[in-house]
């Protein structure tokens, strides 16, 4: 079964800058919508961005908005989650999440219900200050 596969994180300081990669397991595959979600521990699971197929539809979580940039570059089939002015309420454990969509709006409403099929593992993001 074709996975996410997550890369990047680690630790950074307040006010510093990270990139996540996500790509799909297989090159076989390529998921027209991908969302990046995070939890923290003892916290629910929070929507942080998603991009539908090159761009056409890019979302963002509130407390995101103005500070993680997501894109796609198709040559490799990569999705990037750019972090920046990072804060230690950041630190959470990020999860790609891939699956097909027919048109923006219904990656949009996946996005807001966190309904994708296939999940990663998931890496550590740890932001202190």
């Amino acid at each position: 079964q074709v996975q996410p596969v997550e890369s990047g994180g680690g630790s950074v300081q307040a006010g510093g800058s990270t990139r996540l990669s996500c790509v799909p397991s297989s090159k076989l595959y390529s998921f027209a919508c991908v969302g990046w979600f995070r939890q923290a521990p003892g916290k629910a699971r929070e929507a942080v961005a998603t991009i539908y197929q090159s761009g056409f539809g890019t979302y963002y979580g509130d407390s995101v908005k103005g500070r993680f940039t997501i894109s796609r570059d198709d040559t490799t089939d990569t999705v990037y989650l750019q972090m920046d002015s990072l804060k230690p309420e950041d630190s959470a454990m990020y999860f790609c999440a891939g699956d097909g969509a027919g048109y923006s709006r219904a990656c949009e409403a996946k996005f807001k219900n966190g309904d994708f099929r296939f999940w990663g593992r998931g890496t550590q993001v740890t932001v202190s200050s």
